[in-house]
């Protein structure tokens, strides 16, 4: 109950990103539907149903991405003071947020039955005078057990990953952690941050009152100074507050900077071996064993090859963002360029997995657009579902990691509007970064997406 109100006081854009998740859910429903007829109207090739169950992992995959992605921007179920004091601690808003992507997936899932068994002819008659009656078994009765798992499987993925990247965890050093569980003087939990010696809060004249002097100690000569040693005096002891402010304001609008993200060794490494295994196949010349979507024909070792370079993408994604946010900065900057190469080092986790994974599967489609034959067999209208279902979840992956950034840097954006920066200056730092990252991601898609068609172009 407490999910079903989160969901329905929350903005509209937040229900518009929920809406996308429910409807991708549908789309990822339907190819797992269609695959259970194909299977029903063909029991006599099982390996090609099963071949069309293994194609509908990566839109599962790319629903799943995308709705862990609408769960971590959901201001609903974000840590608040106050929250605690009445049950809603970390754990109870990651069981709040999960239980809302399974309602949202549970949604889109219904919405590919009724579209399924509307296909079908169950409901109604049968609509587009028969022509899908191929892949949807209309002949023959629909095992609702096994529909109903594959259906489940989309909610129940999604809500098990929402839960385990959402998990409350410490997020402290290892040091912080040890000094948090040792115990002080006189059993006081934990440590301070200076050793005392013992007594010594007791000891005559040991704190000073609000007025800054130690009690019972005389007040000062007062008359006896001069103007100038007074004004001296005040000045040492009381700084004026509008020197803390601006100097708290300083802090404020500089973007936290995080250490580089380790994983750009790995994903080029991992990058190199799809490559490596891709020409190993054209070398070598291996026969076509796996038919591809859209009537193409791929060896096993050339689908590892594009799987490896696709992870491998992703994982570099990171460190790519991390290292275009430093060379921004290099060579003298201005405030411009500081500014935007700071916060391109500082979102390079959030935004760099996205980007990898966008620039994956734009060098997929480039290699099937390059490799596709006109007078070849035509792409489906699965296959075509598919491929807008796998593209639309990656962008739209993106532009919401985009957002739950711009959430995160609100703070710092506040603190540059208070100390006077002009609202153009962040337009033209968010256009430069966007910018960087086309200028680098852009050809290293193109070349990757070349080299991923090569062993089926030879």
């Amino acid at each position: 109950m407490l999910a079903l109100r989160l969901m329905r006081g929350a903005r509209p854009a937040v229900q518009l990103r929920r809406l996308l998740v429910a409807l991708a859910s549908a789309g990822t429903g339907f190819l797992l539907l269609c695959a259970l007829g194909h299977a029903i109207s063909h029991p006599e090739d099982p390996s090609g149903a099963l071949l069309r169950l293994a194609w509908c992992l990566t839109p599962l995959a790319a629903t799943v991405h995308f709705a862990l992605a609408v769960a971590r921007t959901d201001p609903g179920t974000r840590p608040r003071p106050g929250l605690a004091a009445i049950g809603l601690g970390p754990a109870r808003l990651m069981a709040v947020s999960a239980t809302t992507t399974a309602l949202s997936c549970t949604l889109g899932s219904l919405l590919a039955l009724l579209f399924f068994l509307h296909l079908r002819g169950d409901l109604t008659g049968m609509p587009f005078d028969g022509a899908a009656a191929d892949f949807l078994a209309a002949g023959a009765p629909l095992p609702l057990p096994a529909a109903l798992t594959l259906l489940g499987l989309v909610p129940a993925i999604a809500s098990a990953t929402v839960g385990c990247v959402l998990r409350p965890r410490d997020d402290r050093p290892a040091s912080a952690k040890e000094e948090a569980r040792s115990y002080g003087r006189f059993g006081a939990y934990g440590r301070t941050a200076a050793r005392e010696t013992f007594g010594s809060y007791g000891r005559f004249r040991a704190h000073r009152p609000a007025g800054g002097r130690a009690a019972g100690a005389a007040p000062g000569p007062a008359r006896g100074r001069t103007p100038q040693a007074r004004a001296s005096e005040s000045t040492l002891t009381a700084p004026p507050a509008e020197v803390h402010q601006t100097e708290d304001l300083g802090r404020e609008a500089l973007p936290t900077l995080r250490e580089a993200p380790k994983g750009l060794p790995w994903g080029i490494a991992v990058l190199a071996a799809g490559l490596t295994v891709e020409a190993y196949a054209n070398r070598h010349g291996t026969a076509p064993a796996a038919p591809l979507p859209g009537g193409l024909a791929g060896a096993p070792s050339v689908l590892i090859g594009w799987l490896l370079t696709a992870v491998g993408l992703a994982l570099a994604g990171p460190g790519l963002t991390h290292l275009c946010g430093r060379l921004l900065q290099s060579t003298h900057p201005g405030a411009l360029r500081l500014l935007a190469g700071r916060v391109l080092m500082s979102e390079a986790a959030r935004i760099g997995r996205p980007l990898g994974i966008v620039c994956a599967v734009t060098s997929g489609i480039y290699a099937m657009a390059t490799l596709y034959d006109p007078t070849g067999p035509e792409v489906g209208p699965l296959t075509t579902l598919g491929l807008l279902l796998v593209t639309s979840c990656t962008i739209a992956t993106l532009l919401t990691a985009a957002v739950e950034a711009k959430q995160a840097r609100s703070d710092t954006t506040a603190a540059l509007l208070r100390l006077g920066a002009p609202a153009t200056m962040l337009r033209s730092a968010a256009a430069l970064r966007a910018g960087a990252l086309l200028a680098l991601f852009g050809p290293l898609t193109l070349v990757v997406a070349e080299l991923a068609a090569l062993p089926l172009t030879s």
